[in-house]
């Protein structure tokens, strides 16, 4: 999804535009999700963007756009770009932890 929303519209509340505009991220990226995953991968990934104008786009992490739509309504911004693309993700195995011993002479 590469899309400029506009959200001053003329005839419609400015907070339901902002609503819509996020169901609208929202049912994109569960359709992505929902999607089969090719061989040998774990899961999809989203690469990003997110800025006033596509050529002001900065690369974000999936999780911080609805705070920054939320940034641009309360800045009275009239539109943002929001780019999301599904990537394949891999899994990456955890560090082993170091075993921390309680202090505890076992008994």
């Amino acid at each position: 999804m590469k899309k400029t929303f506009q959200l001053n519209v003329e005839g419609k509340n400015r907070d339901r535009v902002l609503d819509a505009v996020k169901h609208e991220i929202r049912k994109y990226i569960k359709r992505e999700r929902r999607r089969d995953l090719p061989e040998g991968v774990d899961y999809w990934d989203f690469d990003c963007k997110f800025g006033v104008t596509p050529e002001a786009a900065e690369v974000v992490h999936l999780s911080a756009i609805t705070g920054l739509i939320d940034g641009v309504a309360k800045e009275a911004g009239p539109q943002f770009y929001v780019e999301i693309l599904a990537k394949p993700g891999h899994r990456k195995a955890k560090p082993p932890e170091a075993t921390v011993d309680s202090g505890s002479s076992p008994e």
